[in-house]
């Protein structure tokens, strides 16, 4: 591990303890911390100007709110889509755009929604975060 990605892993752990899962901006080296640490990891790319992204952060909130076990037991990443477009965890995760959704746990992608608003869709996707995250 180069120092870089240690001081971004050491930064973002600090980060992330106290804000009791809430959701998270996104940094080099977050996912990858999150994931070895064995927690599963619900990726949100958005961008501020995106009236898909906005309709999908109010469900995502509402569903959050109606339901405290999401943020007590999944990791909510929001990734700038302005910013980490031609980043690194977007290649690899093959994101093809802003709006999208995905669920990782481990080396596995367990979901993924693009460019979807429907509560039902997105509720399926955080139940299959909070499923993953529940169970050994």
């Amino acid at each position: 591990m180069n120092r870089r990605s240690f001081l971004a892993t050491t930064a973002a752990a600090l980060v992330l303890a106290p804000m009791a899962r809430a959701e998270v901006m996104y940094t080099p080296g977050l996912v990858d911390a999150e994931l070895a640490a064995g927690k599963t990891v619900f990726l949100d790319y958005a961008a501020t100007w995106c009236t898909t992204c906005a309709a999908q952060e109010r469900v995502i909130n509402a569903l959050k709110s109606e339901n405290p076990a999401y943020e007590q037991n999944v990791s909510f990443i929001k990734v700038d889509w302005d910013t980490y477009s031609r980043d690194a965890i977007t290649t690899r995760y093959n994101v093809p755009r802003r709006s999208t959704l995905i669920v990782l746990k481990g080396d596995q992608e367990l979901g993924r929604i693009v460019a979807e608003t429907s509560r039902d869709d997105i509720k399926a996707l955080m139940d299959t975060a909070l499923n993953a995250a529940t169970t050994a």
